[in-house]
């Protein structure tokens, strides 16, 4: 293993991450394939770097099928002046560029969630590949970090900023900051069902200042949604100093999610019926949905119940669930 990530990666850069100015280049990963063998995969990256200062990492597309991040990515990386910026701005709308392409929440290449390749391997799958790029390469360069996420096409959100609970409370509260500043409707501690792999906790355990989003869900993004990212992109900007001008104040509620109660799971398939929308309250104990079975008509559904008092910030979104999905999930206001 030490051996493995000793060697160089595979994918080079047509930026110079040093240079001043604007660049927009790729990331170029060799990858042969049937219809090319001497292929690759080319990851849009743009740099806007003006002097010394703080670096931001700002990435869309960890889940292909997410679109918020990746709209206000690339206008972003078209927009930003370089006159504006103190320091750097690292800008890939689309991490993992094959799911992106292909509307996926995985790779079609080797279905690779890359949400869960950290911190990847040089040697490995494409989508490994990518991941041990961003872990050596561009989350050193970076001292914050945001990373949009949405529900994709199997949850849907209340739109929220977020950052987690850390060991570091130095490093927890500046998060915090960051969440507060981006100024998305709700803002939120949030709790992971399994945080292993994951891009967020590579940049925590490096000491980086890392929020990330989910800002709506279904597969699509709604001019709600969109401008939320773009807005927020730029007020973390300003609070880390690295564009002027006043952050814009929108108001946020804060929630939290305290324990794995926060989530229901669905233990049999069948058609879901929400009973509560999202940002409804729900009482412990309190239907949330019903599940009906398909196979015949006549059986009574199954009950889906909150398992504390707060609001419905997730849900299922497809009318069809599987045994096994996330069907719910509710936030405590703070």
């Amino acid at each position: 293993m030490r051996e493995q990530h000793l060697r160089p990666s595979p994918i080079s850069a047509t930026v110079d991450f040093e240079a001043d100015g604007v660049q927009h280049g790729v990331l170029r990963l060799p990858y042969s394939r049937d219809d090319s063998a001497w292929g690759s995969v080319m990851i849009p990256i743009a740099v806007v770097k003006n002097g010394a200062g703080p670096t931001a990492l700002l990435t869309g597309g960890n889940h292909g099928d997410e679109y918020e991040g990746p709209i206000a990515l690339f206008d972003l990386a078209r927009s930003l002046d370089p006159a504006e910026v103190r320091g750097r701005v690292i800008i890939v709308p689309a991490m993992n560029y094959p799911a992106f392409q292909e509307g996926t929440r995985t790779s079609p290449i080797d279905r690779g969630n890359m949400n869960r390749s950290f911190p990847g391997r040089p040697d490995g799958t494409v989508t490994e590949k990518i991941a041990d790029y961003f872990h050596r390469v561009l989350l050193p360069l970076a001292d914050i970090v945001l990373d949009f996420h949405s529900g994709g096409r199997t949850l849907d959100f209340l739109p929220f900023c977020a950052a987690h609970i850390l060991e570091d409370k130095l490093q927890e509260a500046k998060a915090f900051e960051l969440v507060e500043a981006f100024g998305a409707p709700y803002s939120m501690k949030m709790l992971e069902i399994d945080a292993v792999g994951m891009y967020d906790t590579a940049a925590e355990e490096m000491g980086k200042i890392f929020i990330t989003t989910e800002l709506g869900g279904g597969g699509t993004a709604t001019a709600r949604s969109a401008g939320i990212a773009k807005r927020g992109t730029r007020n973390v900007l300003r609070r880390a100093g690295i564009i002027g001008g006043e952050v814009a104040c929108f108001g946020t509620q804060w929630l939290d999610m305290p324990s794995e109660d926060c989530f229901a799971f669905a233990e049999d398939a069948g058609l879901v019926e929400f009973l509560v929308d999202l940002g409804d309250a729900v009482s412990k104990g309190s239907v949330i949905a019903l599940i009906y079975p398909i196979g015949r008509t006549g059986a009574e559904p199954i009950e889906i119940r909150a398992r504390m008092h707060g609001l419905l910030v997730a849900r299922h979104f497809p009318g069809l669930i599987k045994a096994g999905d996330c069907c719910a999930v509710v936030g405590v206001g703070i």
